[in-house]
């Protein structure tokens, strides 16, 4: 299970790549066009602000997964290890009540938008706002996991450190090593 897991997370990670480099392809070639030949690829615009779009949501879900979004830690550092484990537990709870509410708007903007379509690519606009099912789906996931693992007893000890802001990021680390040597 650990390893399909893993192999998904690197499947999406490769996604963002692939956006990225298409976006900039897309757009550096139309400025090459515009200001080379006095020409353009109207495509590229349109193509290029969908990929945006795709790379912002799927990078939310790797960041979430991370632990990377931004958070308070302030109160939490100062709380027992039965406090930590109780904030963490409450905060997957609100982020999965808050995942599942983007999920919904989502699915409810992609019935209103799927019949309508991008005025360049004629693609339909469910490739815009379905982004956002997947998003809310792949966050509840997540605080889902995290969550039970808080009350099976499952969580790690680093997961909690993590979570209070109490472990500095490795790369981090490293640097304050070097420096105090």
């Amino acid at each position: 299970m650990e390893r399909l897991r893993r192999l998904f997370y690197q499947f999406l990670e490769g996604l963002l790549v692939l956006t990225l480099a298409g976006m900039c392809v897309m757009v550096f070639t139309n400025v090459v066009l515009r200001y080379g030949f006095n020409q353009g690829l109207v495509v590229s615009e349109e193509m290029a602000r969908f990929f945006f779009v795709w790379l912002t949501f799927i990078g939310a879900v790797l960041t979430f997964r991370e632990g990377a979004h931004i958070g308070i830690e302030t109160v939490v550092q100062r709380l027992s290890r039965r406090g930590r484990l109780v904030c963490m537990f409450l905060s997957n709870v609100l982020i999965m009540v808050c995942g599942a509410i983007f999920c919904l708007g989502a699915w409810q903007q992609l019935e209103i938008n799927a019949t309508m379509y991008a005025p360049v690519t004629g693609l339909s606009l469910a490739w815009v706002y379905g982004i956002g099912m997947f998003t809310g789906t792949g966050v509840f996931l997540i605080a889902l996991s995290r969550a039970y693992e808080v009350a099976t007893g499952k969580v790690k000890d680093e997961d909690i450190a993590k979570f209070a802001g109490d472990l500095l990021p490795d790369d981090v680390a490293e640097a304050l090593k070097g420096v105090a040597k």
